[in-house]
């Protein structure tokens, strides 16, 4: 499945659920059942700069195929990033750097979190086409 059928599928499923203050909760609630990262990933070095809360990314790549893995310690800013994680995760060097997140904008996410939240996911958008990029090199 490409990024962007993964993408729409995401937002089909995600748009079932009508009211945006819901449907902010049930991603936070799908964080909370996913591994988070270990403490000792907890590194400097897998920080993502331009978040106000402490967000740990980590990339990985085998199989031509990019994985991303999350951690927060803000349970909603948890469930935001790992929602990025999900998009990501599985696609090619190529799709990540070309798919942009439009599901944050499709959600209402736009308007139900902060402008700093949202200045995070940026932040954490670019990290991913940065990784992504190194990968193409």
């Amino acid at each position: 499945m490409t990024l962007a059928a993964k993408q729409q599928q995401m937002l089909a499923d995600l748009l079932l659920i009508e009211d945006a203050q819901e449907r902010l909760s049930s991603i936070v609630d799908r964080a909370r059942s996913r591994l988070a990262l270990s403490r000792s990933e907890h590194l400097e070095a897998n920080r993502v700069p331009g978040c106000v809360s402490p967000v740990w990314l980590i990339g990985e790549y085998a199989d031509g195929r990019c994985t991303f893995r999350s951690d927060a310690e803000s349970p909603m800013v948890r469930g935001l990033v790992a929602l990025l994680c999900d998009l990501y995760s599985g696609g090619t060097p190529a799709e990540v750097l070309a798919t942009e997140p439009i599901l944050i904008e499709e959600l209402g996410l736009t308007r139900t979190i902060s402008p700093t939240r949202l200045n995070g996911l940026r932040s954490v958008r670019a990290c991913i086409r940065e990784f992504a990029a190194a990968q193409l090199t």
